[in-house]
């Protein structure tokens, strides 16, 4: 297996033990997975974390105008999440973006899943709980592969 796929794993287990013994959902079951996998990178996990708020931002706006609730909102936000971090990523590989190494956004639908979860549990909840599970994922991640995921 690869390191992405134990990483979601432990990022599901995670997740759940969170939503079970302290009521908090950790920002979608995958996302602490992989955001897990770029904590070393904070200007990455600061661009998909901006990127969700601004999908989160815009299906709320659009959600004044029009009436969004449901499938179709969680849709439209997935929707808006994956448009955020494209634009994102355009935007921080057109004006210089070496620093930011490989990924500018973290995965495609990411943005979406935590513009979900800060529509369902609100923004200080969500970022605090994905932080905190992420955490825990990373320390499992380094307790299980050593020192060379550490850095």
């Amino acid at each position: 297996m690869d390191l992405l796929s134990i990483s979601i794993g432990i990022g599901l287990g995670v997740s759940l033990l969170l939503s079970e013994f302290l009521g908090i959902a950790g920002g979608g079951l995958v996302v602490p997975g992989y955001l897990a996998l770029h904590l070393t990178e904070p200007l990455t996990i600061v661009a998909t974390l901006l990127a969700g708020l601004a999908a989160f931002i815009l299906v709320r706006a659009l959600g004044s105008i029009v009436i969004i609730f449901g499938r179709r909102r969680t849709v439209l936000m997935i929707l808006a999440g994956y448009l955020t971090g494209m634009l994102a990523s355009y935007f921080i590989r057109a004006h210089g973006g070496a620093q930011w190494g490989e990924h500018a956004v973290v995965g495609f639908i990411i943005p979406g899943l935590i513009a979900v979860w800060l529509d369902r549990r609100g923004i200080v909840e969500s970022f605090c709980s994905l932080t905190t599970a992420s955490v825990v994922v990373r320390l499992i991640l380094i307790l299980i592969f050593g020192a060379r995921l550490a850095i």
